[in-house]
């Protein structure tokens, strides 16, 4: 099933990749105007995702959500969990419940596709990647993120061979079609938001091609909501 998620991947990015030219990180003020309403609250997400902790062992790990995603997910036996709020544009209620603050947001912020809240196990390597998908750029802040014993933010974020330390309360804007991969050299779970934003300033062809594929996205993850559940049971 993996394979044949990264063959049609490599599809659709050969298909944007000739229409759309853009570096792999991005400014927000131009792509995101809306980025800092989230950077404004990024102290009560935080919170919010500090409660969602106290719970961990409820949050699905993401290739259980995605079993395509199994070679990045379960590769080293380490946790990479996801509390998924909204996915390509359908909502999950029950998640939306327990985050009042994100819920409030996304209500906000229309262009915004997909939300959730990644918690990145100590010492995970979640290893070099790339999405299927340039209509989408991917907003990243930092929630918790423990310290390296220098003082940084212990975890790594390459996009495309240039190495990102994320420190809570930053944030960054990106193409996740750009190979990348992570690493949590800490002891302790680094929680982010992510969201994936809808790019704005395409060219027609490639912004009716995007409206279908998020259609077709948004279906699949509401026929997957019909068969299994977002959160683990206790």
């Amino acid at each position: 099933m993996s394979a044949i998620y990264e063959r049609a991947g490599d599809v659709v990015r050969r298909i944007y990749d000739r229409r759309i030219h853009a570096p792999a990180v991005l400014d927000p003020d131009l792509h995101f105007p809306n980025a800092h309403l989230y950077i404004e609250r990024w102290g009560d997400l935080r919170l919010e995702a500090l409660e969602l902790a106290r719970g961990l062992h409820q949050v699905p790990r993401f290739h259980e959500l995605m079993s395509a995603q199994a070679d990045i997910s379960a590769n080293d036996g380490r946790d990479w969990q996801m509390h998924v709020c909204k996915a390509y544009g359908v909502e999950v209620p029950g998640n939306l419940q327990r985050c009042p603050i994100l819920t409030d947001l996304l209500a906000r912020t229309p262009e915004v596709l997909s939300a959730c809240l990644s918690f990145v196990a100590p010492g995970k390597h979640i290893p070099r990647h790339r999405g299927p998908f340039r209509g989408i750029l991917r907003f990243h802040l930092g929630l918790v993120v423990p310290l390296a014993p220098d003082g940084r933010p212990g975890t790594v974020l390459d996009v495309d061979g240039v190495a990102h330390r994320i420190g809570e309360g930053d944030s960054m804007l990106w193409d996740d079609t750009y190979p990348h991969e992570l690493w949590n050299t800490t002891d302790q779970v680094r929680v982010a938001l992510l969201l994936d934003v809808r790019r704005p300033g395409m060219p027609w062809d490639m912004k009716i091609l995007s409206r279908v594929l998020t259609a077709a996205a948004g279906t699949m993850v509401w026929l997957q909501r019909t068969r299994t559940p977002y959160r683990r049971p206790d």
